[in-house]
């Protein structure tokens, strides 16, 4: 039985959730942890490595820089914080993209899937769940090391676990719904593309300041740089009612993610 024919006998919100989105998470978690738990780990070290060689190496040659509210930090607490909002936003993104375009035009598991009794949104809850935990596990391990090194200046750091799950959310949901309208691997390079030029840019090594106030407003209009702000104004205590505003932010792209990624899923597979 076809997928078209499966969604043509159910009606109304059973054709696009069936409460079952835990499924395909499992389903996606198992395969990850029988074929590609090394590549997961590698992903982990990398921020590490990172941290290591800049924060800490680098670091004792830069010494102190300004950081949030115009105060002075060593420079390795400067960029712990945002590589913590990148480590989230890598390992939401790797699932939330290559696994996905796999999923969807290789292995034809989506098309299984939907055969079922599961609707394109449990597809896109699922995944994206998926993506969450990725991002979630890596972000931990790595505030476990900021707080052995002592990266950790203020009690608000509890929060930025929460805030990092957020932004791997909104990652995880905006990455599927790009995925989902790329055709050729060819295409999948205009991710990296734009990951990489946001991960250098996003004051993630060097204060705002630093560059032209044009290319500021650029800056502050991609998604990592408000990750950044949100995590880094946690990690070192500076907390104002402003951050909400990186919130909000990814609220909304977890918003149009999910709902682009289910009525994509749809349209490919249903109709």
């Amino acid at each position: 039985m076809t997928a078209p024919t499966v969604a043509a006998r159910r009606r109304g919100a059973s054709a696009i959730y069936a409460g079952n989105a835990r499924s395909v998470m499992l389903r996606g978690w198992r395969a990850t942890a029988s074929t590609n738990w090394l590549v997961m780990l590698s992903g982990f070290f990398e921020p590490i490595f990172y941290l290591l060689s800049m924060g800490i190496g680098l670091g004792a040659l830069v010494g102190n820089v300004e950081g949030p509210g115009g105060h002075e930090i060593p420079y390795a607490a400067f960029i712990a914080p945002a590589l913590l909002a990148v480590a989230a936003m890598n390992g939401a993104v790797y699932d939330s993209t290559w696994n996905v375009f796999f999923k969807m035009k290789f292995s034809k598991i989506y098309e299984g899937m939907l055969s079922t009794s599961l609707g394109p949104f449990d597809i896109a809850l699922g995944e994206i769940s998926l993506a969450l935990i990725r991002g979630a596990l890596y972000a931990f391990g790595f505030m476990v090391v900021m707080q052995l090194l002592g990266l950790n200046l203020s009690w608000w750091a509890l929060l930025a676990f929460p805030s990092v799950l957020l932004i791997a959310f909104a990652f995880a949901s905006f990455g599927m719904a790009v995925t989902s309208y790329m055709k050729t691997f060819q295409h999948m390079d205009w991710i990296n593309f734009f990951l990489m030029p946001m991960f250098l840019f996003s004051a993630t090594f060097y204060p705002l300041s630093v560059y032209p106030e044009s290319v500021q407003y650029v800056i502050q209009a991609l998604p990592l740089w408000h990750g950044v702000e949100l995590v880094r104004g946690l990690t070192t205590g500076v907390v104002s009612v402003g951050m909400l505003w990186h919130v909000l932010y990814f609220a909304v792209m977890i918003v149009v993610g999910l709902v682009f990624t289910t009525r994509r899923l749809r349209a490919l597979f249903l109709d």
